[in-house]
């Protein structure tokens, strides 16, 4: 059984790392960064062409009007290039994959602020439009403060090292982490295009970001129950049990209305700062024996 499991390990070991690594790549930022900005100046042209009437009928019936959904579009692909980082950041610590979530919610809340932008009208006026100029201040100041707060996050984290002296223990449970990486990332890639078909098909479909939330929840109470395999002490379950509910607070942020889901936001980047602080300032030793890296 042993000998079947270390297989298992390394298999994913060999199938994570050399994605992971090509992924961070800085070349590949290079290139992301480039099909960015051609994807947003051709957004601005297809809407373009739909205003003049220049655009084929099978075509310009899904195709909006408004410039400003050009904008939503590449703020919509950051946040699934962030999505992707955030899959490899788990084989990490419980701590750098919470705050990799945090920066995910600053971005749905930016994106949120830029998505009541394609209701205005072009030329914007305020007259009659009041309540999506109110949700863009609540969202952009939303994610402001998640920023900032994200900073402290960052900011007050202990340097950290390997959370048991074992290193075949350690080896275990990094590759069952990235193992479960790699599912989240193949399902992941399976709604995104399953999403774009339908958005292309014209059927109405949720947003699929916040069923992979709700995804990724599951996941991390998974991780947390994996790591009491690894980690039976009760201050890394206790600790490691806190940051998934910070993460729950993050989902029930994104389903939760405006400027409730600022309120809860905020609560949660809270919540994780003295789930740090407590652990890192009351428990001295206990740090010094359970933390974790990537």
């Amino acid at each position: 059984m042993n000998a079947f499991l270390n297989f298992i390990y390394e298999q994913c070991t060999f199938m994570f790392d050399p994605l992971h690594y090509h992924w961070e790549h800085e070349q590949m930022h290079k290139k992301i960064s480039v099909l960015l900005v051609l994807l947003f100046l051709g957004s601005l042209l297809v809407i373009e062409l739909k205003r003049q009437g220049l655009l084929p009928d099978f075509m310009a019936g899904s195709i909006p009007r408004n410039h400003f959904f050009a904008i939503q579009t590449a703020f919509t692909v950051v946040l699934i290039l962030e999505v992707v980082s955030l899959i490899f950041t788990l084989p990490c610590s419980f701590s750098r994959s919470v705050g990799k979530q945090f920066e995910i919610l600053s971005l749905i809340l930016m994106r949120n602020a830029f998505k009541e932008l394609s209701y205005l009208p072009e030329p914007i006026t305020f007259s009659g439009n009041e309540q999506s100029i109110y949700r863009i201040l609540s969202d952009g100041f939303g994610a402001l403060l998640l920023f900032a707060l994200l900073g402290v996050y960052y900011r007050i984290q202990t340097i950290q090292h390997d959370e048991t002296s074992k290193p075949g223990d350690l080896f275990s449970f990094v590759a069952a982490k990235k193992g479960i990486a790699l599912i989240l990332l193949g399902i992941f890639v399976y709604m995104g295009v399953k999403t774009v078909l339908q958005a292309v098909a014209g059927v109405d479909h949720p947003d699929f970001f916040h069923g992979f939330y709700t995804l990724l929840i599951i996941t991390d109470i998974l991780l947390v129950l994996i790591a009491q395999s690894f980690q039976p002490s009760f201050f890394a379950v206790f600790r490691n049990s806190g940051y998934a509910l910070s993460t729950l607070i993050i989902r029930l942020a994104l389903a939760a209305p405006p400027y409730f889901n600022v309120l809860l936001g905020v609560a949660a980047a809270v919540f994780a700062i003295a789930m740090t602080l407590i652990t890192s300032k009351l428990f001295t030793r206990q740090v010094q024996k359970h933390t974790d890296r990537c």
